[in-house]
């Protein structure tokens, strides 16, 4: 499968069974982060895994996972994030955001399901997982089997704004 039919084929899953990831297939999606490139290679980002029913629970007192097996809360680093000199934006999200779909690709590729959660309560999770104040949690990457029939690959052309008023040429 090339990239663009890959891309295709993702979409948000809000229904997962029961069945666990293996442990083969979440090691691929955590090297599919650990490749993932971040602003001048700081790699200012922790992935903390959950999968146990612990763990999943507390998530569910800060965001709905919709009975995923699995997650995945990525935190951007804000003491080691790179910050562009001109306005001082630092790119711990950024760096996050890349990883958490490096990610998602992959899962998809293993024939996964998943969903980008940033509807959460950051103050839940942070004391939850006891987070340090270093760490921001930037979003939560669910994981699983999904549960029921998949997206159409071609709905982008019915629920995307076209390419050309996403796109500027030269100007």
């Amino acid at each position: 499968m090339d990239f663009l039919e890959l891309a295709k084929k993702r979409y948000s899953v809000r229904g997962y069974t029961d069945q666990k990831v293996e442990a083969e297939k979440l090691e691929r999606i955590l090297q599919a982060a650990h490749v993932a490139p971040t602003a001048a290679n700081l790699q200012p980002v922790r992935l903390i895994v959950v999968r146990d029913e612990e763990g999943l629970a507390k998530i569910g007192r800060a965001a709905n996972i919709y009975g995923a097996p699995l997650a995945v809360i990525v935190c951007a680093d804000r003491e080691r994030a790179w910050e562009r000199p001109y306005d001082g934006k630092r790119t711990g999200d950024i760096d996050a955001a890349i990883l958490t779909d490096h990610m998602m690709l992959e899962a998809a590729a293993l024939g996964l399901g998943s969903l980008w959660v940033c509807y959460f309560k950051p103050d839940v999770i942070r004391e939850a997982f006891r987070l340090p104040d270093r760490l921001e949690p930037v979003n939560i990457l669910a994981i699983g089997y999904a549960a029921g029939a998949a997206a159409d690959p071609e709905r982008h052309a019915g629920t995307r704004i076209p390419v050309e008023a996403l796109t500027d040429w030269e100007r």
